[in-house]
C-alpha cells in the first residue's frame, strides 16, 4: 500500500490508439514469477486448484497477478476478476478458485497503486487501469489453456465490485474482445456518484482519498480536484469532466455483452440509481441485461455473497460456455428483509422477481401530502448538520439494513427541515423505486442546497424510519424570486404498512455532503402529490414452511416422554449463577471449532477474571485469541462450554451484554466531527438514555482535554486510539475489552495508555487486553491468560508466571545448535525446549527437576555456565508455547 513509484505521462499516454494496442499487448513482459502452488480440493472434489503468482510489467508498470486453473488440460473460457478499492487480488483468491473448479481460467490482479503493483491509482483511467486490462486479454490470448475466438481474441468475462465492477463495464467498453461482464455495487458514472445533483459528497469522498493511501498515491490531475473540491466545498464543471472521463457512461454506447448488474440496497456510496442508468444504457444496445438488487452494499449488510456467486457462474456459463439451457435467473430480482430470526437476531432475508425490470419509475401512485409553507434555515457553517448515512459506521450489520427492521439512526434539527406528510394508508404498499415530488422553492441566497427523504411513519410514538438511510440532494441557483423544483428521490424497496404514513422531509444540511455555509433562509411549499413508483409485476416468492413445522410434533411426543420417564425440566436458556454475581468473567470448557469443523480454534478453554483484574490475553498467531473475544461479546456462539458475565449466561443479544465495552483495532470516527461529537454521535445511535453515558468520566479517564473540541482529522494516532478507548468506555462497562489497543502507538503514546487502563479499573472495573508487545503487557496486566493452539497453556498472576518455578533460563558458553536444541527438548521431564539470547530456555514438565535437567545437560556436552528460574515475560512466554510464535 505504500508503494509509489510513478508512471511518467508519456508512458500512461502510450495505449490511446488502435495502434498503441499493440505496442500495449508487446509490452507485457513477466518480470518475475513468484511460484506455482496447489489449492486443496473441496470435498468430494477431484481436481485441485493451480495457481501461478507473477508480476507482468504492462506499459513501464508492475502489475502483481495469480493465475487459476483446475481439471484436465485443454481450452477453456477466462474470466479477469477485479477487486475493491483498496484491496488486492488477495481479495477475491476464493472465488478466483471457485470459479477455477467450475471449467474456467482466471486471473486476478492488483490494481495500480494497490497490493504489490505499483503506479498511479487513476479511478480507472482509460490510460491507465483499463489499458491494462486490455493488455491482460492481449496476456490470456497467449495462454495453451484458454479457448480463443479467433487469434488474438480470447473467450473471457470479466467480473468484479465497486471498483472491479466499474473496471469490468470499462473493459466491455474499450475492448471489444470481452464477451459477457457480471459488475457488482459499482458505478456508472462517477461524478454523479460523487456529486449527486450537483452537491459534493464529502465523506464517500474522504473514504475514497484515504483508503487509497492519500492524495500523493493518485494521478496528480486527480488529486489537485480532489483538494479543490474539498476546499471550495462546491463541485466544479472541470471535476465533473475528469471523473466522466473514467466512468463507463462516458462508452455507454460501446457496451454490448450480456450483462448481469447486482447492485445493493444498503448503498448511500453508489445507490441504485446508478446501475439503473447502466442497464438502460446498455439494454438500448440490444445487449441481454438483468438486474439483482442484493440487501447489502457499502453502507454494511448482507452482500449474500453465495447466492451472488452462483449467479455470476450461471451468467459465465451461458454467455462464455455456451450453454444456452442454462438457468441464469429472472430479469429482475430484489431481495427483501422479513423480520428477524429470533434464534440469533440476524435478518431474514426473502426473494422478489419479476420476468421484466421494472425501473425506478413504474406503475406510479399518487399520495396526497398536507402541510403549508415553511420556513428552513440553513445555519452558518452548515451546522450541526442532519444525519442519514454515515460512511464507515455501517459495520457488518449495516445501518440501512437495520432501517428496514424498524431502526436507524437519522436526525433532523428543529428549524432546520421542512415536513409534509400523507394520511395513514388503507393498505400496505411496496415502493420499488425512485419518488418524486414537486416543490416550490425561494431563498435569500442564491446558492441553495435541500436533502429529500421520504420517512416512513409509524402510528404512535414509533421512531420514523428513513429507508435504506438514503436521502437525494439536489442543488439550486437563482432561486431569490422563487422556482419550482421537482425532487427525484431515493431508489428503494421498501413496504409501508396499512395505517402508517409518508412523510416528505427537505433539510438544509446532511452529515455526508457540503452544504453552503453561509446563513440563509428558504421557504418551501408544496406543488404536487408524492409520487410513489411500485412494481406489481414483482412479486415475493411463497415462504416455504420451515423444516420444524413437520419435525416438531415428532420431537414434541419424544421430550414429552423423556419427561415422563426423568422428571426432568428442560430450560431454553441457563439460569443465571448466583454464586458467580460478582464475578465479570467464567469461561468454562469453552470450544469452537472451524468452519468446515474438522480441527478447533478453541478447545476446552477455562479460566475466570475477577474485579480490579487487568488481565493480558497473550499467545502466538492463530492461539484463538480472536475467537474466543467473539464469543465472549456475543458476535459468534461456542460449539461447547459456556461464558458467563456477572453470573449470566452470554449469548447473541444477551441483556448482560450491556455491562460490557469493547474497543476493536480499526474503530471508525468521522474525520469532520470533533471528537466529542462522534462519541455523542454514537451514544445516540446505541438508543439508550443520554445520562447513561458517563460522557464526561469517560473522557476524564481517556484524558484527551482540550483536542476533545477538535475535528478528529487532526488527531495523532495515539489520540485517535484514546478516543476509541473512551468510545468502548461510554457507559463505564464494569468489564471492557481491548483488541490491540497499542497499535500503531509510539513509545510515549503506549505509556500514556497504559495509565488510561490502569485508571479504568483501578475504580473496581475489570480490563481484558488482547496484545502482543510482552514488555508492555508485563508493566500494565495484574494477570494473565496464555493460549497456544486453542488450548489454555497457563493462567494466573503475571509476577507468577514470570517467575514460575517450572521454566529455568540455562545460560551457555556459546551458541546451542538446533540438532542439540531438539535433544534437550525429548529429555524425560522436559516439556519444551527453546534457544535463548544467552542460551536456552526450557520448561520442565510433572516429573522434572533441575537436578535432573543438569545431569542431563552435561551428559550431552551442553556448555552449561549458568542454571536458574527466568524472570521476563517474553522468556515465559516464548517457554510456554514451546516456539510456536
Amino acid at each position: 500500500m505504500d508503494l509509489r513509484g510513478r508512471v511518467p505521462r508519456g508512458v500512461r499516454g502510450l495505449l490511446r490508439g488502435p495502434r498503441r494496442l499493440l505496442a500495449a499487448g508487446a509490452a507485457l513482459v513477466v518480470l518475475a514469477g513468484a511460484g506455482t502452488w496447489t489449492a486443496a480440493a473441496a470435498s468430494g472434489d477431484p481436481d485441485p486448484v493451480h495457481r501461478t503468482d507473477q508480476v507482468l510489467a504492462v506499459d513501464g508498470v508492475r502489475l502483481d497477478t495469480s493465475w487459476f486453473t483446475a481439471g484436465a488440460p485443454g481450452r477453456r473460457p477466462a474470466v479477469l476478476l477485479g477487486h475493491g478499492f483498496g484491496g488486492s487480488k488477495d481479495d477475491v483468491r476464493q472465488q478466483a478458485e471457485d470459479l477455477a473448479r467450475d471449467g474456467y481460467a482466471v486471473l486476478t490482479w492488483s490494481a495500480r497503486g494497490f497490493g504489490r503493483s505499483s503506479g498511479e491509482i487513476g479511478l480507472n483511467d482509460p490510460r491507465g487501469e483499463i489499458a491494462d486490462v486490455r493488455a491482460l486479454i492481449d496476456w490470456l490470448a497467449r495462454q495453451p489453456q484458454v479457448r480463443l475466438d479467433k487469434p488474438g481474441d480470447p473467450r473471457v468475462g470479466v467480473a468484479g465490485a465497486s471498483y472491479g465492477g466499474a473496471t469490468a463495464l470499462l473493459a466491455a467498453g474499450h475492448d471489444q474482445r470481452v464477451d459477457a461482464i457480471a459488475p457488482a455495487i459499482t458505478y456508472w458514472n462517477l461524478a454523479d456518484a460523487l456529486f449527486p445533483g450537483g452537491v459534493f459528497k464529502k465523506l464517500w469522498t474522504g473514504v475514497f482519498f484515504s483508503t487509497g493511501g492519500g492524495c500523493a498515491k493518485f494521478e496528480p490531475e486527480l488529486c489537485r480536484m480532489y483538494q479543490r473540491v474539498a476546499e471550495t466545498g462546491r463541485p466544479d464543471a472541470e471535476a465533473r469532466r475528469l471523473l466522466e472521463q473514467r466512468s463507463p457512461s462516458a462508452v455507454a454506447g460501446r457496451i454490448k455483452v450480456p450483462t448481469l448488474l447486482v447492485q445493493g440496497q444498503s448503498d448511500s456510496l453508489f445507490p441504485l440509481g446508478q446501475a439503473d442508468a447502466a442497464a438502460r444504457a446498455i439494454r438500448a444496445n440490444g445487449a441481454p441485461v438483468d438486474v439483482d438488487w442484493i440487501a447489502g452494499g457499502h453502507d454494511g449488510g448482507d452482500l449474500e455473497a453465495g447466492r451472488v456467486q452462483g449467479r455470476v457462474t450461471a451468467w459465465f456459463d451461458r454467455y462464455l460456455k455456451g450453454g444456452k439451457s442454462t438457468a441464469t435467473g429472472p430479469a429482475f430480482r430484489v431481495t427483501r428483509t422479513g423480520g428477524v430470526d429470533s434464534t440469533d437476531g440476524t435478518a431474514q432475508l426473502r426473494g422478489a422477481s419479476g420476468d421484466t425490470y421494472p425501473g425506478l419509475h413504474g406503475s406510479p401512485r399518487a399520495i396526497p401530502l398536507t402541510g403549508g409553507p415553511q420556513r428552513v434555515d440553513n445555519p452558518a457553517g452548515a451546522s450541526p448538520p442532519a444525519v442519514s448515512a454515515l460512511p464507515g459506521l455501517g459495520g457488518g450489520t449495516g445501518l440501512a439494513q437495520l432501517s428496514s427492521l424498524g431502526l436507524g439512526v437519522s436526525l433532523d434539527f428543529p428549524g432546520q427541515y421542512a415536513a409534509f406528510e400523507s394520511a395513514p394508508l388503507t393498505r400496505d404498499l411496496t415502493i420499488t423505486g425512485s419518488p418524486t415530488a414537486t416543490v416550490h422553492l425561494t431563498s435569500t441566497s442564491d446558492d441553495t442546497v435541500l436533502f429529500g427523504k421520504v420517512y416512513d411513519v409509524g402510528p404512535g410514538a414509533a421512531r420514523p424510519v428513513l429507508p435504506a438511510q438514503l436521502v437525494a440532494p439536489v442543488r439550486v441557483e437563482g432561486a431569490r424570486r422563487g422556482k419550482d423544483v421537482t425532487l427525484t428521490l431515493p431508489a428503494i424497496d421498501h413496504e409501508v404498512q396499512r395505517g402508517h404514513r409518508l412523510r416528505l422531509v427537505l433539510a438544509s444540511t446532511d452529515l455526508a455532503y457540503a452544504s453552503p455555509a453561509a446563513p440563509a433562509t428558504y421557504t418551501v411549499s408544496l406543488k404536487s402529490d408524492l409520487s410513489v413508483p411500485t412494481a406489481p409485476g414483482v412479486t415475493t416468492a411463497a415462504t416455504p414452511l420451515p423444516s420444524w413445522v413437520w419435525w416438531l410434533p415428532l420431537a414434541g411426543a419424544v421430550a414429552a416422554l423423556a419427561l415422563l420417564l426423568t422428571a426432568r425440566r428442560p430450560t431454553s436458556a441457563p439460569a443465571p449463577d448466583p454464586a458467580l454475581a460478582d464475578v465479570p468473567l467464567q469461561i468454562t470448557g469453552l470450544s469452537k471449532k472451524y468452519a468446515r469443523g474438522q480441527s478447533y480454534s478453541v478447545r476446552e478453554l477455562s479460566f475466570r477474571v475477577d474485579k480490579g483484574q487487568v488481565l493480558g490475553l497473550l499467545g502466538p498467531n492463530g492461539a484463538g485469541k480472536t475467537t474466543t473475544l467473539r464469543m465472549l461479546m456475543g458476535l459468534i456462539r461456542p460449539d461447547g462450554g459456556e461464558i458467563r458475565v456477572f453470573g449470566h449466561a452470554i449469548r447473541p443479544g444477551a441483556p448482560v451484554l450491556s455491562r460490557v465495552g469493547a474497543f476493536v483495532e480499526g474503530a471508525g470516527f468521522l474525520p469532520h466531527l470533533s471528537g466529542r461529537e462522534n462519541l455523542e454521535l454514537y451514544w445516540r445511535a446505541t438508543g439508550r438514555p443520554p445520562g447513561d453515558a458517563h460522557l464526561d468520566e469517560a473522557l476524564e479517564i481517556a484524558g484527551l482535554g482540550g483536542a476533545l473540541d477538535r475535528a478528529v482529522r487532526t488527531y495523532s494516532q495515539g489520540m485517535r486510539q484514546r478516543l476509541a478507548i473512551a468510545q468502548a468506555m461510554l457507559g463505564l462497562p464494569d468489564l471492557l475489552i481491548l483488541d490491540e489497543p497499542t497499535n500503531g502507538l509510539d513509545p510515549p503514546q503506549i505509556r500514556e495508555m497504559r495509565e488510561v487502563m490502569t485508571r479504568y479499573a483501578a475504580a473496581g472495573r475489570t480490563v481484558i487486553v488482547s496484545s502482543h508487545l510482552l514488555a508492555e503487557v508485563e508493566q500494565t496486566c495484574t494477570h494473565l491468560v496464555v493460549m497456544d493452539r486453542g488450548r489454555l497453556v497457563q493462567a494466573g498472576e503475571v509476577a507468577e508466571i514470570t517467575g514460575s518455578g517450572d521454566t529455568l533460563l540455562v545460560g551457555t558458553a556459546a551458541p546451542v545448535q538446533d540438532v542439540l536444541v531438539e535433544k534437550v527438548a525429548a529429555l524425560p521431564g522436559v516439556a519444551s525446549a527453546v534457544r535463548a539470547d544467552t542460551g536456552l530456555l526450557v520448561r520442565l514438565g510433572a516429573e522434572g527437576t533441575a537436578q535432573a535437567l543438569v545431569a542431563e545437560l552435561v551428559r550431552l556436552d551442553v556448555p552449561v555456565t549458568s542454571v536458574g528460574p527466568h524472570r521476563r515475560l517474553e522468556d515465559a512466554f516464548l517457554t510456554l508455547i514451546g516456539g510456536s510464535a
